[in-house]
């Protein structure tokens, strides 16, 4: 590169960093688009509109339909938002609270009313008329029912219902004349399959339609022109792609078994607020500084150029926050932080390279291009696997699981972006201007190599011991409270109570003055509260309490702050993430590390590589399991995002180990012996582990100082999962790799 177009290339970035920051923190245009003021935050961070449904019947509802409901109520409301959440509230009341929104009305008439999906026959066994097309005013078609919904049912004329399809989705069809129609694709369960053909048969012999009902109205009634035997449909019409996605949207959840109205709904306030946000804010400017002091201390010039891209990279993602429409929640905010820490690792292997190369007796040029090539394959290798992870937890996981992918998988494109171009891009525009010298990049030190994988026996006792007593303690806490861990209200549900006070409190008094006195009676730390806007009341979320501990609250509500006793109420509430959602959350976890195996296994022509970097991986969520158990931390929904973290986390840096032991091996000599050369590689590395580690530690511990207490129960597990991490890299990766090399011998090359 010349002196010209360096100096061109800095000019640029300046300019870029300038414009990118001025739109992260100001905005574009009148509504501040792209800023960081403008992306979608969720219920702890924003508030948003809360809708309560009443089950109408006089009956109490079953509690299988009950879970089926919430189910799949929530599927539907992940649309509007993935932190959508849906609970019970009492017996036979369902709350859904959606983030980043204030109009409930708007929600309200895109949401619909919740009810039974049903397939039914134009006429009835009579012949006589169900429904009837008309012409709207616009030229359109809508149907009118012709009979109520309890006749049809009486006489037959319901042919199947929504709990007999499988699934709808939207999309582009062709039809008999070769165009492109927008409709939606059914798929039957078996039993629906046997309904269906014989709806469609008797329809398609009558020449007649099959009306498809709907929260008290025809939706739709498609022409049978076949009996349609194999359990799949298309619904084609006038649709737009967006209306053809309501329309599946709404027929996936038309098989509710309850019937739901609108008992009310009101806007709340953040359950953290704005301190929660700022608290951050300040924990990732302060790792961010000591990152970069670090960065420029320890990799002089390679630490500055690395530094700039790192900025780079905090304001791009910021706007493509945005851009991609994804809530952020206060896991988030804590994963983007833990992101900035992690983009350093591809920096540090590359930079260790060019040490490596310099000190081999390279100039600087040539170290710089043969370093970013050498690093090329465990930077690729290790950000894929933790890619696969964040696609499958997308794809299959549910709720806060697929914000939380979302994010990790914006935040490792970006990361390989920067580092990989812009990074490298800086480093020879500093080059070209005059900063030359091989002393300005620095010489890797010859180390001898440390003999990790004779200690193996002690690392595996250490690693057996500590995840033994997690279960020691598991059988502790059970014995003692029912649970095996710390379970928070996202997971065992709890109390919901309304305080209605005699004036408008701010959320910083409410945390300061009631929340304590809560946490006194209850002795749960885990209170969370929830301001009702354009009223004086508050929502006090809670552990189950008993008959006794409810009048304690209400007695300290009245004493304290001279509360109506009439305006305090209590509800029973459901835990938030649903039995489904765990073992969707769980099967994903799974499915992710059979990817990640597979990958591994195809990348590096050895079973054992993948099996042992998934073995790691399995370790590391049982050891920070562990310490779940033993410090009593409290497990909520950052639980999930946590342990999801840790397995990227785990993935990424074992991965790096195994890509110098197979560059390693691929250059041994026949005399040379097999433990000595992955205790090299191991030591090779360890710059990188280290210091990895180190800055993604320093900006979860930024967070954990400064942040609030929902922040500080996210931040000290995972400081303990990145130590977890590091620890069995390097002392366990490499080690067991060589058992299941003695133990299976035999496996291919």
């Amino acid at each position: 590169m010349k002196k010209s177009r360096a100096t061109i290339v800095l000019a640029v970035l300046v300019l870029l960093l300038a414009c990118f920051g001025y739109t992260a923190a100001v905005g574009i245009g009148t509504e501040n688009s792209g800023s960081a003021s403008d992306i979608k935050l969720g219920l702890d961070l924003a508030g948003g509109v809360s809708i309560t449904y009443q089950v109408v019947g006089d009956e109490k509802p079953d509690g299988d339909d009950m879970a089926d409901t919430i189910y799949k109520l929530q599927k539907r409301v992940e649309s509007y938002s993935t932190e959508a959440i849906v609970y019970q509230e009492g017996d036979d009341r369902i709350n859904i609270e959606i983030p980043g929104v204030s109009d409930a009305n708007a929600i309200l008439e895109e949401l619909g009313k919740p009810g039974s999906l049903y397939f039914i026959s134009e006429t009835d066994s009579e012949g006589n008329l169900n429904y009837q097309a008309t012409m709207n005013a616009d030229g359109g078609i809508s149907y009118v029912m012709l009979k109520g919904i309890d006749e049809i049912l009486a006489d037959g004329s319901v042919k199947l219902d929504g709990t007999d399809v499988k699934d709808a989705q939207a999309g582009s069809f062709t039809n008999s004349m070769q165009n492109t129609e927008v409709g939606v694709d059914l798929t039957m369960t078996e039993e629906g399959t046997k309904k269906f053909a014989e709806a469609t048969t008797q329809a398609y012999q009558k020449g007649e339609s099959l009306g498809i009902y709907y929260d008290d109205e025809i939706i739709s009634a498609p022409t049978v022109r076949a009996a349609l035997t194999d359990g799949k449909a298309q619904i084609t019409g006038s649709f737009t792609f967006e209306e053809a996605g309501q329309l599946a949207s709404t027929i996936r959840i038309g098989g509710l078994k309850l019937k739901l109205e609108e008992l009310h709904s009101k806007v709340v306030g953040a359950q953290l607020g704005e301190e929660a946000i700022s608290t951050s804010i300040k924990a990732a400017a302060v790792g961010f500084a000591i990152i970069v002091v670090f960065m420029i201390a320890v990799y002089y010039v390679s630490g500055l150029a690395a530094s700039l891209a790192l900025g780079l990279y905090v304001e791009l993602i910021i706007i493509l926050l945005n851009g991609f429409d994804i809530t952020l929640t206060l896991p988030g905010i804590a994963g983007i932080i833990l992101s900035i820490g992690m983009a350093v690792d591809a920096n540090v292997i590359i930079f260790a390279r060019i040490r490596e190369e310099i000190a081999k007796g390279k100039t600087v040029k040539s170290a710089i291009d043969i370093g970013y090539k050498k690093a090329q394959s465990a930077i690729f290798d290790g950000n894929i696997t933790t890619l696969i992870a964040a696609a499958v937890l997308g794809v299959m996981g549910s709720g806060t699981v697929k914000g939380f992918a979302a994010t990790l998988a914006l935040g490792i494109v970006l990361s390989m972006f920067t580092a990989m171009v812009v990074t490298k891009l800086i480093m020879k525009a500093l080059f070209a201007i005059g900063l030359q010298k091989a002393a300005l990049y620095g010489t890797a030190k010859e180390r001898a190599a440390v003999k990790f994988t004779s200690r193996k026996n002690i690392f595996f006792g250490i690693s057996a011991a500590a995840i033994l007593l997690g279960f020691v303690f598991m059988g502790v806490n059970n014995a003692k409270t029912g649970n095996v861990l710390n379970y928070s209200l996202e997971f065992v549900g709890g109390t919901s109570t309304n305080v209605t006070f005699n004036e408008d409190m701010a959320l910083g008094d409410i945390d300061a003055k009631v929340v304590p006195l809560i946490e006194d009676i209850t002795g749960d730390g885990n209170v969370q509260t929830q301001k009702i806007d354009g009223t004086n009341e508050v929502i006090f979320k809670t552990r189950s309490l008993s008959v006794e501990e409810r009048e304690a609250f209400k007695d300290a509500m009245v004493e304290n702050f001279s509360v109506d006793a009439e305006k305090i109420t209590a509800e029973t509430i459901s835990s938030t993430i649903s039995s489904e959602m765990k073992r969707e959350s769980v099967i994903a976890v799974l499915v992710a590390s059979v990817f990640m195996l597979i990958y591994v296994w195809f990348r590096f022509k050895d079973v054992r590589f993948g099996a042992s970097s998934v073995l790691c991986l399995l370790h590391d969520v049982l050891v920070v399991l562990a310490f779940y158990a033993i410090v009593k931390v409290s497990v909520g929904t950052t639980f999930i995002a946590c342990m999801l973290t840790i397995v990227g986390y785990s993935i990424n840096a074992t991965i790096v180990i195994f890509d110098r032991v197979r560059e390693n091996m691929a250059s041994m000599g026949k005399k040379d012996v097999l433990e000595d050369m992955v205790n090299n590689s191991i030591t090779q590395t360890l710059s990188r582990s280290i210091f990895t580690s180190l800055t993604t530690f320093v900006m979860v511990a930024a967070l954990y100082v400064f942040g609030v207490s929902s922040v500080k129960e996210f931040a000290l597990p995972l400081m303990a999962g990145i130590l977890c991490g590091t620890y069995s890299s390097i002392c366990i990766a490499g080690a067991l790799w060589l058992v299941l090399r003695k133990v299976f011998p035999a496996a291919k090359q």
